[in-house]
């Protein structure tokens, strides 16, 4: 809800909720007028309670609030879930407690670890929360006040001062040096200055600095603006109620899994018909045969595997976490692994979302005029390289001169707290004073003079410091600024004279830096013997010391971490705030094949195909809106692609909810972009990305790996309990020991296979199709295979056991036995699909060993403890019925074991066999 219901009647002189306008082109007066309010005096506080009776408080609700009944039931939703449920129905229907106890049994638990993992997921990441500041000044009746910033209410004068949030959307009626840090809401990796002049009224978001947007950090300046937008309706509210009205898509794995227990189903239901009925036309008993064609939709359905798929999720989460990785919902620990695309944001993700000089260039006689300055963040650590060779900073006197002038000519500080660097001041005024730290330069301790303060108009600052019986003028800006009002430049020690032509190469040189996506600065300097002179003469005839080349820079694992992806098929395309020419930048510096950006303006202005085709040809995109995000990665969705999107800010909201799986970056994250995001990462590491990816990979394949396991074992079942109908033999099996079968014995090893080791080459190839089979053809060939001998072998002892005069139970609990033998032995071949145990390591899953070595000692128990026997119809076997099975379960591995070697050898060998 945006707002209360109406209770009152506007008073004639109060407006009724500003429609969205265009309020940055409008002048700060007629904005005004639009408000109904005073530009000097504010509201008064009778108009203001009305206002805020009429259009609610400036908060925001959570809209995704945890509701436990709803997060439960979801864990009901699943295919085989249902399945199983009228399974149990069907079992306490015709009088059998125990099967259906079994069944619920396994259900339950299935629910109560999905259930457990999505909670405490929820818990450890609350639901969104405010980014608005508790309280703020605010002009009413023309006298300053503090309140509680929910009770703001369009119209309201508010005042700004450095370290508030801003709370609201303001229309900026007076600022002075005012600098705001909207990052996350544009993308912009530095603050955003800011003034009370219109601008154009399509001018981008990151552009519109006469408005300054709720959410915001004011790290320069001071400023009074009228509020625009309260609560829902300010561009961070809009943003929100966009992300909280997108709905999630099941995931990859639960489409694949749901289309094969749909398919599985209705084949297990057909199959037991089918069968049953003919055994009733070959003149069987009604009722036998009912009771046939259950044991054999239950021989067909692999019950334990969603309880399996849960343990494997959920054991990867945990694998994740220890990655850095948290996962809020299990399925999208999968998820990951599918992706064939990321969109990532540039900003804190791919960078470390904080400014730091990467270049210098100073006019040096000796050729080496630009400086490479390494090290990221506020941390005074880093080396200086020229022509990529170390240099020591002493011994350039040029450049220690350039970097005390940044140095002094500042106000922001950086100091050490709690083991980390942080910064007191204006972001890019911190990277100036790192880089000075850096070279072990140390600020004066003699107070400055005077300071002629920077502004939006003038783009520059001056400070004035005693040197001695005069005074030494530091002057920093933008280079045009600079430039104009220098006479010479400092060059090997000296200062030379600076004409017109010297002058337009410096501007060459500002220029092509620029070009690089650096935010170029110029610093200069001079002696006076007056520092008290007017502003106009202090500021001319100044030496040029050169220039600072200031970025956020890239992450130094992220170039590495993208070529991986590369290599693993993953396409990676950057999506920032930022200007065209510094996405272009970053994008090359990471590795990345990027011929164009493209801004928010002209994404507008394509077609989708258009749009699809530049993003297939590696195009960057900036300048771009929440809503361009979220155009993207729904393109790309309906192109067939799995995307991740990675994010921080709050305009990467609603990509992040749409995306098929959100990643959000824990430590620089808001709260809006962790709660959309349905993994959240704890180091902001974009490498770790790529490691989740893996373990994402790691836990698909081994999920395929059981599946074909528990289908091989469950198909052998079915093969002999419907061959032995057709035969006109007894049943060979009974309902109760195919739920033993299936719940107890197949899945402590389809868990343990599903811990499996990686494949070493898993990240040399693309993720498997979006509409890929969770078994594909020639593993459903492999798995027939496989459970047709197992079937086989179980009819042979059958008949063998009644041949030799051994009574019905005796010879279904030795195909009941034979039946276990044969699946344990089997889940040896599904560890790798295409190495044999030599190569991976008999030992190398200790779990798996150990499953299979409980599963034997519980049929043992089955098979000789009386009370088991009594629920399981069974009777003790002995030694020669023991080697009879076993002789058989020894063909199941090796057969299978020489073709995987086989197979191996030939690959080695292939290549050097070739004719030339």
């Amino acid at each position: 809800m945006i707002a209360p219901t109406l209770k009152a009647s506007p008073a004639k002189d109060e407006p009724d909720r500003p429609e969205p306008r265009a309020w940055h082109a409008l002048p700060p007066a007629e904005a005004a007028r639009h408000l109904h309010t005073d530009l000097e005096s504010g509201l008064d506080a009778e108009t203001a309670a009305r206002r805020l009776e009429r259009y609610g408080p400036n908060a925001f609700e959570a809209r995704e609030k945890l509701r436990w009944p709803a997060m439960l039931a979801r864990q009901f939703q699943d295919v085989l879930i249902i399945i199983l449920l009228a399974a149990a129905a069907v079992s306490a229907a015709l009088g059998d407690p125990v099967d259906a106890f079994a069944i619920l049994a396994i259900v339950g638990l299935n629910a109560a670890l999905g259930f457990f993992q999505e909670y405490r997921a929820e818990r450890a990441l609350a639901a969104l929360k405010r980014l608005l500041a508790p309280s703020c000044r605010v002009i009413r009746d023309g006298v300053s006040r503090q309140i509680d910033a929910s009770q703001l209410v369009p119209g309201d004068l508010v005042r700004l001062q450095p370290g508030d949030h801003t709370p609201a959307d303001l229309r900026l009626v007076e600022s002075r040096d005012l600098a705001i840090d909207e990052s996350a809401l544009t993308g912009e990796s530095h603050a955003a200055d800011k003034l009370p002049a219109s601008v154009e009224e399509d001018a981008a978001i990151a552009e519109r600095h006469s408005i300054a947007y709720a959410g915001g950090l004011v790290v320069r300046g001071r400023a009074t603006g009228l509020v625009t937008a309260t609560g829902y309706a300010t561009q961070f509210g809009r943003i929100a109620l966009l992300a909280s009205s997108i709905d999630r898509d099941v995931t990859p794995l639960q489409k694949r899994l749901a289309r094969f227990g749909a398919r599985l189903g209705m084949i297990a239901a057909a199959v037991a018909a089918v069968l049953a009925l003919s055994g009733f036309l070959l003149g069987r008993d009604a009722l036998e045969m009912f009771l046939t064609g259950v044991a054999l939709a239950v021989a067909m359905v692999p019950e334990g595997l969603p309880a399996v798929v849960t343990l494997t999720l959920a054991l990867g989460v945990r694998a994740m976490a220890r990655r850095n990785a948290l996962v809020r919902r299990l399925p999208a620990a999968e998820t990951l692994g599918a992706a064939t695309i990321i969109c990532s944001d540039k900003t804190g993700t791919l960078t470390h979302g904080e400014m730091a000089v990467t270049r210098v260039w100073t006019p040096q006689g000796n050729g080496e005029a630009e400086i490479e300055i390494g090290g990221a963040g506020y941390e005074p650590a880093g080396v200086f390289k020229a022509r990529g060779h170390i240099i020591d900073p002493n011994n350039h006197p040029g450049l220690m001169a350039l970097l005390e002038a940044g140095l002094i000519c500042n106000h922001a500080k950086v100091f050490e707290r709690d083991g980390l660097w942080r910064l007191d001041g204006e972001p890019t005024e911190g990277a100036l004073v790192t880089a000075a730290l850096k070279a072990g330069l140390k600020r004066p301790s003699t107070a400055h003079v005077r300071e002629v303060p920077f502004s939006s108009a003038r783009k520059r600052m001056s400070l004035v410091v005693p040197a001695g019986e005069g005074a030494t003028v530091y002057l920093k800006g933008a280079p045009e600024e600079v430039l104009a009002r220098c006479s010479s430049v400092f060059d090997g020690g000296a200062d030379v004279p600076l004409d017109a032509d010297g002058v337009e190469a410096l501007h060459r040189v500002f220029e092509g830096m620029a070009e690089r996506g650096l935010r170029v600065l110029a610093a200069a300097r001079k002696t006076t013997a007056d520092p008290h002179a007017a502003d106009a003469e202090i500021e001319r005839d100044l030496t040029f010391l050169g220039f600072f080349g200031v970025m956020d820079p890239p992450r130094e694992e992220v170039p590495a971490a993208i070529a991986r992806a590369h290599t693993a098929g993953l396409r990676v395309v950057m999506i920032t705030g930022d200007a065209p020419a510094t996405a272009l930048a970053v994008a090359h510096s990471i590795g990345l094949d990027a011929h164009a950006a493209l801004t928010g303006a002209e994404l507008d202005a394509m077609e989708d195909v258009a749009l699809l085709r530049a993003i297939h040809d590696g195009a960057v995109f900036s300048r771009v809106a929440p809503e361009h995000k979220l155009r993207l990665v729904e393109i790309l969705q309906r192109d067939g692609e799995i995307v991740a999107m990675t994010g921080d800010g709050v305009n990467d909201a609603p990509a992040l909810k749409r995306a098929n799986i959100g990643v959000a970056m824990g430590i620089r994250g808001t709260d809006a972009a962790k709660d959309a995001a349905e993994m959240v990462l704890m180091d902001d590491n974009f490498a770790t990305i790529i490691g989740a990816v893996e373990e994402g990979r790691r836990q698909y394949a081994n999920i395929r790996k059981f599946v074909r396991y528990l289908l091989s074992s469950n198909m052998a079942e079915l093969i002999a309990i419907g061959a032995a109908l057709l035969m006109g033999w007894p049943l060979i099996l009974l309902p109760v020991q195919v739920l033993w079968m299936n719940l107890v014995t197949d899945g402590p090893t389809a868990l343990a296979l599903g811990i499996e080791r990686a494949d070493r080459d898993l990240m040399r190839h693309p993720p498997a199709a979006p509409d890929a089979a969770v078994v594909s053809r020639g593993g459903l060939a492999v798995v027939i295979l496989l459970a047709s001998y197992m079937g086989l072998a179980s009819l042979w002892l059958f008949q063998d056991a009644l041949a030799r005069g051994e009574s019905l139970l005796y010879a279904q609990t030795l195909v009941f036995t034979g039946l276990i033998v044969f699946e344990k032995t089997n889940v040896l071949n599904f560890r790798s699909l295409d190495r044999p145990l030599a190569l991976i390591g008999l030992f190398s899953n200790p779990w798996l060993l150990l499953a299979i070595a409980v599963s034997i000692a519980l049929q043992l128990g089955a098979v000789y403890w009386p009370p088991l026997q009594l629920v399981l119809h069974s009777v003790p076997l002995d030694g020669a019925a023991w080697q009879r099975i076993l002789l058989l379960a020894v063909p199941i591995v090796l057969v299978p074991e020489a073709l995987k070697t086989l197979h191996v050898v030939v690959a080695a060998r292939g290549p050097m066999n070739k004719t030339p």
